[in-house]
């Protein structure tokens, strides 16, 4: 370990793979072993899931610290105010899988309106019978409503007007630039879709957007794709409305706590789920390594960040 390197501390058990791919360049330790945490002090560069937030006393430990660097693209853990009090910067991964998240949207939506989850099951069970036929929703004309128009409700879009749906949207801040109209407000996007997708930025200001007025709006015939964040939908309410047929289903690749407890899903209809690998395929996992890197260099030769988080460039 040659103490002239910087110190860069991992601060998830998950992101164990880039101890190797930083130590060629960095005095690089875990944070979940106790060689890590008696580091902190020296601590120059922390790098983070930014879905995790971070607790405050790990920060106020590292005196060192002048980078956070989200491995991931959001970075809703990540306290900014405290970290722009500290002149502390922050980066992330940008874009790096905008266009994986919108593939796995579409299909999710393709697996819960064209029964593709359903039919597999039933082919396992011995219950395809002669004579019976399934018959599922077709996509043409379905109405989506994208909730949050950034680079993954973008790609979003782009699939579903070449898939014959016309889109919808609602964000907080108008773009006159988008050809797709924007609601007057998230209840009327809900109520003009067929199935809402979720690809909003979370944070404190958003959390449970998606409650109960909102599913009830989307109604019995209406379909929740949530690829964002868990925090963004009330899913209490949404288990509800599913149990209770208020909604007509929902595909979720996130979740208020995870990994979720499966016992929660246990007995709820007409849902699909995946655990969090809409952003996790191999080419959108090596851009965010390399983000990282640049991220790093940058920051330790004393030049831009090249993808900071907005604000902190």
């Amino acid at each position: 370990m040659s103490e002239a390197r910087p110190v860069v501390l991992i601060a998830q058990p998950h992101l164990a793979p880039l101890l190797a791919a930083l130590a060629a360049d960095y005095d690089v330790m875990p944070l979940w072993e106790e060689a890590g945490r008696m580091r902190t002090a020296d601590t120059q560069a922390l790098v983070t899931a930014g879905e995790f937030r971070l607790d405050p006393s790990l920060l106020a430990a590292m005196p060192r610290l002048g980078l956070i660097a989200c491995f991931t693209v959001g970075y809703d853990g990540v306290d900014l105010d405290r970290a722009r009090a500290r002149n502390i910067a922050v980066s992330h991964a940008g874009d790096a899988n905008a266009q994986d998240v919108a593939d796995h949207a579409i299909g999710l939506i393709l697996a819960h309106r064209r029964g593709i989850v359903a039919g597999d099951r039933q082919v396992r069970a011995g219950q395809w019978v002669a004579g019976a036929k399934t018959i599922t929703r077709s996509l043409s004309g379905a109405r989506l409503g994208i909730v949050g128009m950034g680079a993954i409700g973008l790609a979003t879009a782009q699939r579903a007007e070449v898939m014959r749906m016309p889109v919808n949207w609602w964000g907080p801040r108008a773009k006159p630039e988008l050809r797709s109209p924007r609601a007057d407000s998230l209840i009327a996007l809900a109520q003009e879709s067929d199935i809402l997708v979720v690809a909003a930025k979370a944070d404190d200001s958003n959390r449970g957007m998606i409650d109960r007025a909102v599913i009830d709006a989307l109604g019995a015939g209406g379909l929740l794709v949530n690829v964002a964040r868990g925090q963004l939908v009330d899913e209490d309410a949404l288990i509800a409305a599913l149990q209770d047929g208020r909604l007509g289903g929902a595909a979720l690749d996130v979740f208020a706590q995870e990994p979720t407890d499966a016992a929660r899903w246990v007995d709820v209809p007409n849902v699909v789920l995946t655990p969090h690998t809409g952003g996790a395929t191999d080419a959108a996992v090596a851009q965010m390594l390399e983000m990282l890197r640049a991220n790093l260099r940058a920051y330790f030769a004393g030049e831009a960040l090249p993808s900071p988080v907005p604000g902190f460039g």
